[in-house]
């Protein structure tokens, strides 16, 4: 039997490889809509992030979430992607 390849995802919070099942998903749609996809599978620009709150606040400190969105993210936004993270953990 051939053993099927698992996806892999970089953390942008620690920068670590993880398998894509054991990360979340933050997305920016194309009317510039950010928000926390729990499917995995929404249309848009997407970065991964691991399910603790210390990754999610080191990408925000080094700016590294702002970049892989390519967007600026309102603070509201921002807490309720914590909240969503802090769900799931």
């Amino acid at each position: 039997m051939k053993k099927r390849k698992i996806p892999m995802r970089k953390c942008i919070g620690c920068m670590e490889s993880f398998p894509k099942k054991e990360l979340c998903r933050i997305v920016k749609t194309k009317e510039n809509e950010i928000f926390f996809d729990s499917t995995g599978k929404l249309n848009g620009r997407g970065t991964y992030i691991c399910k603790n709150t210390e990754c999610f606040n080191k990408a925000i400190k080094s700016k590294r979430l702002l970049k892989a969105l390519e967007t600026e993210i309102p603070e509201d936004v921002l807490e309720a992607i914590k909240d969503e993270i802090e769900k799931n953990a």
